[in-house]
């Protein structure tokens, strides 16, 4: 049978050998196509029918970020969270800036947002206006040293001022124009070391003044602080806590006695203050103030407004 074979071939057309070989070739080649084909549909190697090449099917996401494309992994994801970036760009940052490839430390975060809170818990934007000047109402006292024969001449040494919230606005040590010969320190608090390096008289005058100017201004016996500065606030702006009988009754005293600052502080809110050796503070006595304002301030204003207008100037808001 193998003759009648070849006998067919040498009946069929003759052929090159060339020939022979490029047909064997051309059907090589078709079969490892479809085979390919065929193989890509089973997931395995894909084949590039320009080139000729065939590369592996792209692997599921990893988590090592090779895969442009693809999500961050886990750690990267919490760099990008509001919280962190907001702590990566705030200036108040007390650390480098990480990068945002490695995960930041969860301390980092914390101490920025501690720094931002911080940096809107040091103002009080309820009682004060963008310039960081308080609104309206300050209460303010002054401690005094003597100068001249016997320290008979009364010189300012301490001035505090506070807010109605009762926070403070000005505490500083004032260094009196003339030599001081008598620090009262048993009543005044002041010594001589915390006059060495203190604000010059007139330039504490001015910031003082700055201060209190359109606003209304409560103190116990505040004729004596205005006195020392040199200055004349309107009266009807003007509220003093030592002559108003409203606090009087309050305090179950005479309603035209001129009572001390810590007899009322203690009838009202049964609270010692200026107790010990170490002399009065002028933040505690402008805090007591302004308390004690606001004991009566709905009933004391609801008075003065409904006094005619001569009476609304009347020296220290006093009825």
């Amino acid at each position: 049978m193998s003759d009648i074979i070849i006998n067919l071939c040498v009946d069929s057309p003759a052929q090159t050998p060339g020939a022979n070989r490029k047909r064997r070739n051309k059907r090589s080649r078709k079969k490892m196509q479809y085979s390919e084909r065929a193989g890509f549909g089973e997931g395995k190697n894909k084949y590039n029918h320009r080139t000729g090449q065939s590369r592996q099917a792209p692997p599921p996401p990893r988590h090592n970020g090779a895969i442009r494309n693809h999500p961050p992994p886990p750690a990267s994801t919490e760099t990008h969270s509001p919280q962190s970036s907001i702590a990566s760009s705030s200036h108040c940052s007390s650390r480098p800036s990480t990068s945002a490839h490695s995960p930041l430390p969860s301390s980092t975060v914390t101490a920025d947002a501690g720094d931002t809170s911080h940096c809107s818990s040091s103002s009080n934007s309820r009682t004060q206006t963008p310039t960081g000047i308080p609104t309206k109402y300050l209460a303010i006292d002054c401690e005094m040293v003597g100068s001249g024969p016997k320290g008979s001449i009364n010189q300012l040494a301490r001035c505090s001022v506070v807010s109605y919230e009762g926070d403070v606005v000005y505490d500083k040590f004032i260094k009196p124009s003339m030599p001081v010969t008598d620090y009262r320190t048993r009543w005044s608090g002041i010594r001589r070391c915390d006059l060495v390096n203190a604000t010059p008289y007139a330039e504490a005058r001015k910031e003082i003044l700055r201060l209190l100017m359109g606003k209304v201004v409560i103190g116990h016996a505040i004729h004596n602080d205005f006195k020392v500065l040199g200055y004349s606030h309107p009266g009807s702006q003007t509220r003093d806590t030592s002559r108003i009988p409203l606090l009087n009754q309050k305090a179950g005293f005479p309603a035209h006695e001129c009572a001390s600052l810590k007899r009322l502080t203690k009838a009202i809110f049964n609270r010692e203050i200026q107790t010990g050796r170490k002399g009065h503070s002028s933040v505690e006595d402008a805090k007591a103030t302004m308390e004690l304002y606001r004991v009566v301030e709905q009933e004391w204003e609801r008075q003065l407004a409904s006094k005619p207008p001569a009476h609304k100037t009347d020296k220290h808001g006093i009825n």
